[in-house]
């Protein structure tokens, strides 16, 4: 899986972070194309980890961003049902292994996208030879394993509220530990889906496991955020409370869901069932969540408040995986540096006690320098001609405005001219046309995001 999900980053290149930030422009779109685009990457993490960037660096609201975790949620189920539709129906491993010698020699020979998609349908034909062997293995698990040897759950027939509730609860954190441990809730959930096909396992018991293989997809979530930044915190958080609030739902609702799920299974495989059960699951979260996203928008910022500048906010160390993102978040900063300087130049030249603007000039030399720092850092350059030639224009930028931040620093020292002088109406031309050039920045920053 990880080798599939890295192919189809590569692929996607940088119209990921295009594709994510065109997409949320309201909630609803963003829950929308989140799920379309986790689904296309096979991973959640890559939807997330690019959408904390993308936060970050200014180009997306937090609101916009929580949107797109919500759908990335919904979309990370996808392989659960290839589990159940192709992996426990049919033996893989004939077609599998032409299609990893085919992908490893496009990964091992070929250049740029070539290599990414090969790396990409190796990846796929390995996961589609794990799961047959998967199958193997379950096989033999069910030999040793009866459903009857794992606690009863509420729903199932004989079982009463107290013992069911026991049992529903302990599988829930079996879940969850079976996760924590994988580090992916779709290979847990591959697992369980095989080890019911193989008998091990019964219907309910699998869909207690996988509320919690559900739940521990946050714990990798909230490993990351620790000592990251208020963003990748707020981000993890929210989170960590959308899979609390679909457990509780899912756990709430068990006793009515059970007996439709089984009537279900009359006419539906129970693998499809459990597939089904992991998608409605989800979905129920973000409908319950989505109608009052910008409370709980507030609600995380309260709790975990950014006390960092706004000139350096989108400098963080989660951007430097995406270089497009990290690119933009430097360019972010020039433009409210340049603001904070054309502000200083106005006040200096107007006469004005304090500077114009939300900034002050030494405050924009030093986020300047570690916008500087940070660019270093980036993580492997652009893949394409044109996202290389914006950071070079955007290194540019950064010297040419780290020189008028020095220059502006020695402005700050200037005497207003008399009144009436042809210094003076000069003066105030120059404060005019600060303003403006603070007005326009102000105004490219804002539709950035």
């Amino acid at each position: 899986m990880a080798i599939m999900t890295d192919g189809l980053k590569g692929l996607a290149g940088s119209s990921l972070r295009t594709v994510l930030g065109k997409a949320a422009a309201t909630p609803l779109s963003g829950v929308f194309w989140g799920a379309v685009v986790t689904l296309i990457v096979q991973s959640s993490s890559a939807t997330t980890m690019t959408t904390i960037g993308l936060v970050s660096a200014g180009l997306l609201t937090f609101l916009q961003g929580l949107g797109l975790v919500f759908g990335a949620n919904v979309g990370t189920t996808g392989t659960g049902w290839l589990v159940a539709l192709i992996g426990v129906r049919v033996s893989l491993s004939a077609y599998a292994l032409p299609l990893i010698f085919v992908g490893a020699m496009a990964k091992l020979l070929g250049r740029g996208r070539a290599a990414a998609g090969g790396g990409a349908l190796a990846g796929f034909a390995l996961v589609l030879y794990g799961l047959t062997i998967l199958q193997e293995g379950m096989g033999g698990v069910a030999e040793l394993l009866h459903p009857s040897d794992l606690p009863a759950v509420l729903g199932a027939a004989g079982v009463d509220w107290l013992s069911g509730t026991a049992g529903l609860l302990s599988l829930v954190v079996a879940g969850l530990v079976m996760t924590a441990v994988m580090q992916s809730s779709t290979a847990s959930i591959a697992v369980t889906l095989s080890a019911f096909h193989a008998g091990a396992i019964g219907l309910e018991q699998g869909c207690a496991l996988i509320i919690g293989q559900n739940i521990g997809t946050a714990t990798s979530s909230a490993l990351a955020a620790i000592g990251a930044s208020t963003t990748a915190k707020r981000l993890a958080l929210a989170y960590v409370v959308f899979k609390l609030v679909a457990a509780v739902l899912a756990v709430g609702f068990f006793p009515l869901t059970m007996p439709l799920v089984a009537r279900a299974e009359a006419g539906v495989d129970g693998a499809t069932l459990l597939a089904a059960y992991h998608t409605a699951y989800n979905v129920l979260g973000v409908a319950v969540l989505l109608p009052v996203i910008d409370g709980f928008t507030r609600f995380v910022e309260r709790l975990l408040p950014d006390t960092r500048s706004p000139l350096t906010r989108g400098l963080d160390p989660a951007a430097l995986d995406n270089p497009v993102v990290a690119v933009e978040a430097v360019r972010r900063t020039i433009a409210l540096s340049i603001e904070a300087i054309c502000g200083t130049i106005a006040s200096a030249v107007s006469g004005d006690r304090q500077p114009s603007g939300r900034f002050r000039e030494p405050e924009s030399l030093e986020a300047l320098r570690q916008a500087r720092a940070f660019i270093s850092d980036m993580r492997g350059p652009p893949a394409s001609k044109a996202e290389q030639r914006r950071l070079t224009s955007t290194v540019h930028a950064l010297d040419h405005t780290s020189r008028l931040a020095e220059i502006a620093g020695e402005a700050r020292g200037l005497q207003t001219p008399s009144d009436g002088t042809d210094e003076a109406r000069a003066a105030a031309l120059c404060g005019r046309a600060m303003r403006s050039a603070m007005a326009a920045v102000n105004d490219i920053a804002r539709e950035a995001r």
